[in-house]
């Protein structure tokens, strides 16, 4: 969907508009026409075609005051994701300095500057980490975060609706799961160098369903939220529209790589016992468990459908990973 926003310039601020998320929104609201300005932590860190300020750590301290000037839309995309705390009362205080303080100090300056409408990226884990096959997550459900980053996004949600019910700030709410595209890292880009170098995996019989969303669908989705009348106040979960098992994910993912897939059919309680005695149980559980997610608000909502299909997705997301080997 193109968006028809008419704000005079410059009217979008985008935090971390250097990250995986914030430079590919940047450069395709640049593509449309829309006046852009990027909030980045580091003073040297530039973004393509776009104004960009830096504007340190973001705490309960920040000064957002140049950066917000003649801004109307605030697209809040920065967060702290890790930590490198073990102790789970540490990581969660740290990442609330982050995600829930820095987060409420900037919507706050926010709405004092004039700002109309503020987006913010949360995660589907405000929902929780793992579905019953066939019951997918919906806005309507209870939230249950489990782990800190989680605890920390739904914090902040419930901070930013109170911000929006006491004054005249439009607050949207955008819940993506994985995320992947031109430039992915983590577990995702491992996943494509184990297939790249043709690595056996016993992730052939895997039959769960998982909804991902790709980086060019869930900026289309941000981009549509900017302006449309009835995003206002309302939380949307991202998506592709299709679900796929992990190994299915694998097999399509070996295609767009050109690559044969080498997969073993290892049952999945194997794959879980043997992952547990490897200290790798969380990595199991998401390989193995569902995640689906109902993204059905936002098309009946706003008239919004994923524009790009998941295989042109992953062709996309390969040819970037090929390039750059």
């Amino acid at each position: 969907m193109q968006n028809n926003t008419s704000y005079d310039s410059p009217s979008v601020l985008i935090t971390g508009g250097n990250g995986f998320i914030g430079k590919s929104l940047c450069a395709e609201l640049f593509r449309r026409g829309q006046s852009v300005r990027a909030a980045v932590r580091l003073e040297n860190s530039q973004v393509d075609n776009i104004e960009t300020m830096s504007i340190g750590d973001i705490s309960s301290d920040t000064d957002w005051t140049n950066a917000l000037l003649d801004i109307k839309v605030v697209i809040h995309a920065a967060a702290r994701a890790h930590v490198t705390q073990t102790n789970i009362v540490d990581s969660l205080d740290e990442l609330r300095r982050v995600n829930v303080d820095g987060t409420l100090n900037l919507a706050q300056q926010a709405a004092e500057a004039g700002v109309q409408r503020f987006i913010f990226i949360s995660s589907i884990k405000v929902n929780g980490e793992s579905t019953v096959l066939g019951r997918p997550y919906t806005t309507e459900d209870q939230p249950a975060p489990v782990d800190p980053y989680g605890i920390s996004k739904f914090e902040a949600e419930d901070a930013l609706r109170q911000l929006a019910d006491e004054t005249r700030m439009e607050v949207v709410i955008i819940r993506p799961p994985l995320v992947y595209g031109a430039g992915v890292k983590a577990n995702f880009r491992s996943m494509m160098s184990w297939l790249q170098k043709a690595v056996p995996l016993p992730l052939g019989a895997i039959h769960n369903k998982r909804t991902l969303v790709a980086l060019d669908n869930l900026v289309d989705l941000i981009i549509t939220c900017i302006d449309h009348p009835a995003a206002a106040n309302q939380t949307f979960l991202a998506g592709d529209g299709e679900d796929m098992s992990t190994t299915e994910l694998l097999q399509r993912l070996g295609g767009a790589l050109g690559k044969p897939v080498k997969l073993l059919p290892m049952p999945v309680w194997a794959l879980k016992t043997g992952a547990m005695l490897l200290g790798k149980g969380g990595m199991a559980q998401r390989l193995c468990n569902s995640l689906q997610i109902d993204i059905s608000k936002a098309c009946d909502l706003l008239g919004w459908q994923p524009p790009v299909s998941v295989d042109e997705a992953l062709k996309k997301t390969a040819a970037d990973f090929l390039q750059k080997l």
